[in-house]
């Protein structure tokens, strides 16, 4: 786990997302859940700022739980979010650095509910994590992740 009294010791990864939030949730927070979902999962921490040495750093994030309320209210909103893999221990204020941030824990989804995507379409809204960056997938990427999944279907039956 992280120690959340020194970030400034990490640094933005496959497995560790930093985004501001000062304006409420970003949408690109949603390709992030949808990335990481999708690969190996990771941490998102809103209410960090990633500096230009890439270190990070809390910031002043007024209201963090009505961010937290926001984002549930999207996240089980199936137009806009395939699929809600959390349970409510994956999302919480935490203290950092004297300041509050929220930390949401998304686990790598099970093979049976892959591709997480944004939208309505799996081909234009699911995403994977690739070092400190969530690409678009492919067609033939969501296909595998949908073959994947009616094997693990089948391996269930």
């Amino acid at each position: 786990m992280i120690n959340f009294q020194h970030l400034e010791r990490y640094r933005e990864s496959s497995r560790l997302e930093a985004k501001l939030a000062q304006g409420g949730l970003p949408e690109s927070l949603w390709e992030t859940y949808s990335a990481f979902a999708n690969t190996e999962g990771g941490l998102i921490l809103l209410g960090v700022e990633e500096l230009p040495d890439h270190s990070l750093r809390p910031a002043k994030l007024p209201e963090p739980e009505k961010l937290i309320g926001e984002f549930w209210n999207i996240l089980n909103d199936k137009r806009f979010v395939s699929a809600n893999i959390l349970s409510h221990d994956d999302v919480f204020v935490q203290e950092a650095g004297g300041e509050r941030i929220v930390v949401i824990r998304v686990p790598r989804a099970r093979q049976d509910k892959r591709p997480i995507f944004i939208g309505q379409d799996a081909y234009s809204g699911t995403y994977k994590r690739s070092g400190e960056g969530d690409w678009r997938c492919t067609k033939e990427e969501v296909d595998e992740m949908y073959a994947s999944a009616k094997a693990a279907e089948k391996r269930k039956k």
